[in-house]
């Protein structure tokens, strides 16, 4: 069994005892620390409690180690640079201040948002490597809680109050049809005329599915869903192939198949996504999480 260590030896301690023997002095040591001379001079002495032995001797004036405390120093040395990389590891296996941020998102806002944000980021952090994992707000969302990625761009959560979020923009939900359907010529879209039409939607998890059936609620009907799809994009090219319409978010017109038309959803139907930026409570202080909120800002202030 290992013997225990004196509560006199600390690591404070052993870095005052270090200073003084780099310094060979009690004040340029405490110049170096920025502590007082005292303050050296009883962390030397409370060593010495502690190690229950002898580690210095006066000459004079002046305080003066002996070869017991340089083999201490020797050690204390090895043991300060080893928790020193102890500490850099546990932080990087917990994701705070590694050289990486792992960020998850929404498959829609990988065309403008992602590559924004990656760019400011780098900005403000060029040594930092960015990892993307897409998914669902469901699935982002248990990775942000599993310690798989390090925040989150997602439909901002409701009823977590272990996840902090910021807003990043509010976005309209809109009729999606194939170019050339019955839909064209209509400024605006009553889906309680559309009980008899075919659909597409995403899988379950994904926020603009949870927008679908919330606005089929809205108009007291169950659409006649024909596919499901995981992403975003899939999703699409099923409304312009003619497969079936659905509802879009309007962040995704910059991407949208020429053969599909988003058209305004009436005024009793319409709904706003608010997407954000969401991490664990827990991590709001970690300097790559702050570089990103201060990018999230950033964008947020242009786009308004």
């Amino acid at each position: 069994m290992t013997a225990r260590i004196d509560e006199e030896i600390t690591f404070r301690k052993l870095e005052i005892l270090l200073a003084f023997m780099e310094t060979g002095n009690l004040t340029r040591a405490a110049e170096q620390l920025g502590v007082s001379t005292a303050s050296v001079h009883r962390a030397l002495h409370s060593l010495e409690t502690g190690t229950r032995c002898a580690l210095f001797r006066m000459e004079g004036r002046n305080l003066l180690p002996n070869d017991a405390a340089q083999a201490l120093a020797d050690t204390a040395r090895e043991v300060l640079r080893t928790m020193s990389e102890g500490i850099r590891s546990t932080r990087e296996m917990a994701g705070y201040a590694a050289d990486r941020i792992r960020i998850g998102s929404l498959y829609s806002l990988t065309s403008r948002v992602v590559p924004a944000l990656v760019m400011g980021l780098k900005l403000r952090k060029s040594e930092i490597q960015t990892e993307l994992v897409l998914g669902s707000n469901t699935d982002l969302l248990r990775k942000l809680h599993d310690g798989a990625i390090d925040a989150a761009l997602i439909g901002m959560p409701d009823g977590a109050p272990d996840i902090e979020s910021q807003l990043l923009f509010e976005d309209d939900i809109f009729f999606a049809a194939p170019e050339g359907s019955r839909y064209t010529s209509q400024s605006e879209i009553d889906l309680s005329t559309c009980a008899d039409e075919r659909f597409v939607s995403l899988s379950e998890g994904f926020v603009t599915s949870s927008a679908f059936m919330e606005a089929f609620r809205v108009a007291r009907f169950t659409p006649n869903v024909v596919m499901k799809t995981g992403d975003i994009f899939s999703l699409m090219n099923l409304v312009s192939g003619g497969v079936g319409c659905t509802l879009l978010p309007g962040r995704v017109r910059g991407v949208l198949p020429s053969k599909v038309q988003l058209i305004p959803l009436q005024a009793r139907y319409s709904m706003r996504q608010k997407i954000s930026v969401s991490f664990l409570r827990t991590r709001e202080r970690d300097p790559n999480l702050l570089a990103l909120l201060a990018t999230c800002r950033s964008y947020k202030a242009e786009a308004d």
